[in-house]
């Protein structure tokens, strides 16, 4: 009885640390996993605002210096309108020495948006309307105008290269002549090639997969306009940050490994051409990093467990070697390990307060003991008490309640239980204890019996000491009417 207490016990104490370890380990696994995820986030802002500082300088930088391109551009513009006036023919005009002359790419866009005459052969053939909707709206306002247009940085479609525009409208309003500077090669962008700094980013940040500069269009600077075509999903993305300014974030695959795309607004505040102010910054991110981290700290989290699991189980073995027998006694008898008066009180009054049907009280007393303290010494009779609560202990059923009430008087709480089932309780009883007489040396000359009272509740009373008090009646009517017997209690 001691030892079930005792484990008991113990498995209460290491479930109790368990579980404050477990919370207190798991609040702690969570504060380094947020910590974590937000360490990732603030090294992804720092990245961002890197390239968006290094945009924002490469325009500022056009922006203080140059504006004599922009004036250049005008002057070549007003030009060729005067040559156009003269040549309306473009048949006829020499485009590559007019190229070498002025040292820009020379573009004719008709009517309907389409590039029929280049110095750049590969453009020749380009329709606005299919690929750029939004860019050719601008172009017919711009055409009707007649008036000189230049923008900031802007995307060469065919090569992807990033190239200053400027339009200028003819007088009949048939055509615009577009003029091209590649940036790449000038001094400005050399000195502030933001292409470098996302190149040095991408290889010294293990965070960062790749980094991309996108256009009103879509398109991306440095890329062919054909070579990078954004899926549904993205496209939606992209759109969303271009007309809300809100950052969005989906999931994707970069090198057949799971990535995340960040798409960033950008407004420039130097750049205020129409179709180059705003553009988009796509952050392709792993999150590798992170969940290299996060599995580290998994890997903490069950060591602690394991670890306090390990300690707890000694510390409970010490424990409750050290006060499982003065709890078990403050509940149970010494003698017979069976509940003792106060463990009884409490039981009975728990039962009767959750009781369905009937609760039957068996209360029992060993016939002729004095007898036996008297002719053989009372360690014998501690003997017989013991041999008794084992006894009733084999005989008792699962939930049933035994107890010593003291002396050689004990009592059985027979929860759920009908008249039928208390009665074959009680004659098992009486027939394994007359049994000790035989099996008992030293007894033989004396008859060890038991005499059993039976009342149940609710019929026989509906408190404890009720029940109690009529199962004492029955008892003592069992030993005034030969002993080594039972009676249920009649009023």
């Amino acid at each position: 009885m001691e030892s079930r207490f005792r484990v008991k016990l113990m498995l209460t104490m290491i479930a109790f640390a368990m579980s404050i370890s477990f919370i207190l380990a798991a609040m702690d696994h969570n504060r380094l996993k947020n910590q974590t995820i937000d360490n990732q986030q603030t090294q992804m802002k720092k990245s961002e605002e890197i390239v968006l500082t290094s945009i924002d300088t490469i325009e500022k930088a056009y922006y203080l210096f140059g504006e004599h391109k922009a004036a250049s551009m005008r002057d070549v513009s007003a030009r060729l309108i005067q040559h156009y006036e003269q040549q309306p023919d473009f048949n006829q005009w020499s485009f590559n020495e007019l190229k070498q002359k002025h040292e820009y790419d020379i573009y004719i866009i008709n009517k309907n948006n389409v590039i029929t005459h280049s110095s750049m052969k590969s453009d020749i053939g380009l329709d606005f309307n299919s690929c750029c909707k939004g860019l050719a709206k601008i172009l017919d306002d711009r055409r009707n105008t007649g008036q000189f247009y230049h923008d900031g940085m802007d995307i060469e479609q065919q090569t992807g290269a990033v190239k200053k525009y400027s339009y200028q409208g003819t007088s009949d309003k048939n055509y615009m002549i577009q003029l091209g500077y590649d940036l790449q090669n000038d001094d400005i962008f050399q000195q502030f090639n933001f292409f470098t700094t996302i190149e040095n980013l991408t290889l010294r940040d293990p965070l960062i997969s790749h980094i991309r500069i996108l256009n009103p269009a879509g398109n991306a600077l440095g890329y062919p306009a054909d070579s990078l075509i954004l899926p549904e999903e993205h496209r939606s993305a992209f759109k969303h940050t271009l007309n809300t300014q809100e950052t969005t974030e989906i999931q994707g695959l970069w090198e057949g490994e799971k990535v995340y795309y960040r798409y960033i607004y950008y407004k420039s505040k130097y750049d205020t051409g129409t179709t180059t102010e705003r553009k988009v910054l796509q952050v392709i991110y792993n999150d590798k990093e992170l969940q290299s981290l996060l599995s580290a700290n998994r890997k903490t989290f069950i060591l602690q467990l394991a670890t306090v699991l390990c300690i707890t189980i000694i510390l409970s073995l010490f424990i409750s070697k050290a006060v499982a027998r003065p709890m078990h006694l403050a509940f149970h008898d010494s003698l017979t390990g069976l509940k003792n008066r106060a463990a009884f009180d409490e039981a009975m009054i728990r039962t009767l307060a959750s009781q369905q049907t009937t609760t039957a009280l068996l209360m029992m007393d060993v016939d002729n003991f004095k007898g036996v303290n008297d002719k053989l010494g009372h360690d014998t009779g501690d003997q017989l008490l013991k041999r008794v609560a084992e006894s009733i202990h084999k005989t008792a059923r699962k939930d049933d309640i035994p107890a010593r009430l003291g002396g050689d008087e004990f009592i059985i709480i027979l929860p759920e239980t009908g008249s039928k089932d208390a009665i074959q309780i009680a004659e098992q009883l009486i027939d394994s204890i007359k049994a000790l007489t035989v099996t008992k040396t030293g007894l033989s000359d004396i008859p060890v019996t038991v005499s059993i009272g039976i009342a149940f509740s609710p019929a026989h009373g509906e408190d404890a000491e009720t029940l109690i008090k009529h199962a004492d009646e029955a008892l003592y009517a069992s030993k005034e009417r030969g002993k080594n017997q039972y009676q249920v209690y009649n009023a």
